[in-house]
């Protein structure tokens, strides 16, 4: 503990320094009657403990170079992930057990490709922020297949139940809506990636420059790192999108909503 306040201090008044944005935001929220002075505050005192308490962990497993301890970070991550993913799909039946599924899924085919090709070394350095990079992108991409495939199922319901009557098979008489919500996951990082850096340089980028890293070596991590969370959101949106589908048909091909 002694050791994270010595290292906290010299950075202080930096942390301070932005500490009064908040602030200013606390004060508009207050000013307008918006009702989230509450909410940011609690936002930033979890986030300043949460990010001081992993980076600790971090250090220790660092230092430690113990490979058991990838697999316990990652494993908190992915479980984090899928129960946050689930939570804001719960009309969905099973909606944790298959966002879980679908990041870790994801996480395994993207990161493991990665490793393979020897894009990066199995080191704790390497495998814990490109891991949490891939769950978080993976997470989103999940969360919004999700609630736009139930949202879209339940709005077209009698059309999708004109079909089925017809003959149609339960995948082809809800094909519409499976694509969409499937586009509705991947176009968010899609975008990005339209725009990185035109816009705003990304955090991999932003991060190695501050850190004193030439500028082309940044540039060439940030490929890949924006190529591989393209493909992560594109498992993930996939896997998301079929194993909710399945939840809303019978063997039969019958919609249950």
């Amino acid at each position: 503990m002694l050791d994270i306040l010595s290292e906290l201090l010299p950075r202080l008044p930096g942390i301070l320094g932005a500490l009064t944005l908040v602030s200013l935001a606390i004060g508009i929220s207050y000013w307008q009657k918006i009702g989230l002075e509450k909410s940011m505050s609690v936002a930033v005192v979890r986030a300043f403990v949460q990010l001081i308490a992993i980076g600790y962990a971090l250090q220790l497993i660092f230092d430690s170079d113990n490979p058991l301890w990838i697999g316990v970070i990652v494993g908190v991550m992915l479980t984090v992930a899928g129960l946050t993913s689930g939570k804001r799909a719960e009309s969905i039946p099973k909606a944790r057990t298959i966002a879980l599924l679908s990041i870790s899924t994801s996480l395994a085919l993207t990161l493991g490709t990665l490793l393979a090709l020897n894009v990066f070394e199995p080191t704790p350095q390497s495998v814990i922020p490109i891991a949490g990079m891939i769950i978080g992108n993976a997470m989103t991409a999940t969360s919004l297949s999700m609630a736009r495939l139930r949202d879209d199922l339940k709005s077209s319901r009698s059309a999708i139940e004109s079909a089925l009557a017809l003959g149609a098979p339960s995948r082809v008489a809800a094909q519409v809506q499976l694509r969409t919500a499937l586009a509705t996951g991947m176009t968010p990082l899609v975008d990005s990636t339209k725009t990185v850096g035109l816009i705003a340089l990304p955090g991999a980028m932003t991060g190695m420059i501050l850190a004193g890293s030439p500028p082309m070596e940044a540039v060439q991590l940030q490929i890949v790192v924006m190529f591989m969370l393209v493909g992560a959101a594109a498992f993930a949106s996939m896997i998301a999108t079929f194993l909710t589908y399945r939840q809303f048909f019978t063997k039969t091909h019958q919609l249950k909503l």
